[in-house]
């Protein structure tokens, strides 16, 4: 009998908690709300930016603005990692900035990993946090060779602690059919993204923050929100403050002006039914690290807190014209993109297809979501005061780093908006500028044409090709990820 996988519903994630019920909306008035810092979006990146502007400040008014309810986007969708990776990769900050400064970053982000924790504790977040690692799998000799050049980056670097495990290790940790090596690194924690998100929306709330949900922004300028209530067409507002923080990530193309900013990239996920001691004996994967690979279209995992696998990858990796609206609303997955992700799953651990009659992993639910890429693959940080001291300031472009980044962004935004020149405001994602995204329909080519190289190539190598395709590293440089 074949199994229905449940779609949509914004994520697993949330269908475990239940969303939450909608706080107010910005109140209709003829005049402008007035306020210090107006933060758009109730993503991670806004809420950790009141929470740390409202600890620094009390007597701050801080007014966050949400079109859906505090998560809902990547926040409340995304695969838990808490991990130390620099969004895009080190290289080009040693060339722009020096070894020093890329070494200060990688300390400021292992950091964040133990900063994330321990405020998640001191505000009673129970985000089913496991402080378990990372593990990144290599399977097969070209895997093996990037694997390889990844180890010699992560082991030049300050603080990173990065361990190198021959076959034998790798696999004695977890058994992923096919492990030539892995690395393991300790600067990862699992989480349950939902939980988190919940937990720092009521975090900020007690502290004083006033946060509106159901409060579309159409448009942002330094000092000056304008908004919607009620979706488009709705009764329209104005906040007014010294400071406009955008912390929209993915959704940020909805916003006038800024529709080739940042891309938005979606990003799929499925999870399994709660699986029986017998897999674990099977698995192992006792330390419940992180689990990625080294394919070009690469895969994220982890083991959950009640016993099941979380894992997530690229399906279709972007919709013509930047558009967010099938995944905002309700976490559509394409089924090819679900039996893709069951595929790696049943590659990965052949023994999920011994629980079932029909050979096939036993999955529960399928979502989607979407995340922020700059034409560089690099994340930012930064504000611009004008001329009247008004200023706008900005965080995001995470690549899927966000989970970690996020907080590292939400205390660096903190010292900008308070003038503060710190350790933080100094690290080299801050004020970072790249160019815009190419026109329709030359984006939409580029990243269909980009992620048909590397699955040909991921392909390649799966039947025995032994170096990294031609047509995958153009397909990088092409992109600006390399």
């Amino acid at each position: 009998m074949e199994r229905t996988v449940s779609a949509g519903g914004v994520s697993f994630w949330w269908q475990q908690l239940g969303l939450p019920v909608r706080r107010e909306p910005l109140p209709a008035s003829s005049s402008p709300l007035e306020c210090d810092v107006a933060v758009v979006g109730a993503g991670y990146t806004g809420l950790w930016t009141a929470y740390y502007l409202k600890r620094a400040d009390p007597s701050l008014r801080v007014v966050v603005l949400e079109q859906e309810l505090a998560g809902y986007g990547a926040s409340g969708r995304n695969g838990g990692w808490l991990t130390n990776e620099i969004t895009g990769g080190v290289d080009g900050y040693r060339r722009s900035h020096g070894p020093a400064a890329v070494d200060a970053f990688q300390l400021a982000v292992d950091e964040t990993v133990e900063e994330v924790v321990r405020v998640a504790s001191a505000e009673g977040i129970d985000a089913d946090v496991h402080l378990g690692g990372e593990h990144t799998v290599a399977r097969g000799p070209a895997q093996l060779a990037r694997l390889r050049e990844l180890y010699a980056s992560m082991a030049a670097r300050a603080g990173t602690d990065v361990r190198w495990l021959d076959a034998e290790e790798a696999t004695a940790r977890v058994r992923v059919a096919g492990t030539s090596a892995a690395l393991w690194h300790p600067h990862c924690a699992r989480l349950h993204p939902a939980k988190l998100a919940r937990g720092l929306a009521d975090a900020v709330v007690r502290l004083g923050v006033e946060l509106y949900e159901g409060t579309r922004v159409t448009s942002v300028a330094p000092g000056r929100v304008t908004t919607e209530v009620g979706g488009p067409g709705g009764e329209r507002g104005e906040v007014r403050a010294r400071v406009v923080v955008r912390a929209t990530e993915g959704y940020t193309a909805d916003l006038a002006g800024h529709r080739r900013d940042w891309l938005p990239m979606n990003s799929s996920m499925v999870v399994t039914e709660p699986l029986p001691e017998q897999v674990w004996e099977a698995v192992g994967w006792d330390g419940r690290a992180t689990l990625g690979d080294a394919a070009h279209v690469y895969v994220y995992a982890q083991r959950t807190a009640d016993d099941r696998i979380a894992i997530g990858g690229r399906g279709v990796p972007y919709s013509y014209g930047s558009r967010t609206a099938r995944t905002t609303a309700d976490g559509e997955t394409p089924a090819r993109t679900v039996e893709g992700l069951r595929t790696v799953l049943e590659r990965f651990f052949p023994v999920l297809r011994e629980l079932t009659p029909d050979g096939r992993a036993p999955l529960e639910h399928a979502w989607s979501g979407v995340l922020a890429v700059p034409r560089d693959w690099h994340a930012s940080v930064g504000l611009e005061r004008g001329a009247d001291g008004t200023a706008l300031a900005w965080a995001g472009g995470y690549v899927g780093t966000g989970v970690t980044a996020t907080n590292l962004a939400g205390r660096t935004l903190r010292d900008l908006v308070l003038g503060r020149r710190t350790a933080l405001t100094e690290l080299p994602w801050v004020g970072h500028r790249v160019r815009r995204w190419e026109p329709e329909p030359l984006r939409w080519l580029a990243v269909r044409g980009l992620y048909a190289a590397y699955r040909a190539a991921d392909a390649a190598e799966a039947r025995g090709r032994t170096r990294t395709s031609p047509l995958a590293v153009l397909a990088g440089r092409v992109a600006g990820h390399h």
